[in-house]
């Protein structure tokens, strides 16, 4: 098997800037060394992240209809 010698993308530190401001360090391929990432969506706060309310809409009676048709299964 033939080597290749740049098959491995370049690993450095960049920096990550949440929306608040906040910053940390960490490595990543992203850029070239000492870059910044700017983040849109805060991971802290965002409810994707947080596991935030989650609600269960009945659209149109489908909930209704599923829950009468297997309410004596269980």
């Amino acid at each position: 098997m033939k080597k290749e010698a740049d098959v491995h993308p370049d690993y450095h530190q960049v920096k990550v800037v949440m929306t608040d401001g906040s910053s940390f360090v960490t490595y990543s391929t992203y850029g070239k060394e000492g870059d910044e990432i700017h983040l849109d969506i805060d991971p802290s706060t965002h409810p994707a992240w947080t596991g935030g309310d989650q609600k269960l809409m009945d659209r149109g009676g489908r909930l209704s209809r599923f829950k009468k048709k297997f309410e004596g299964m269980f």
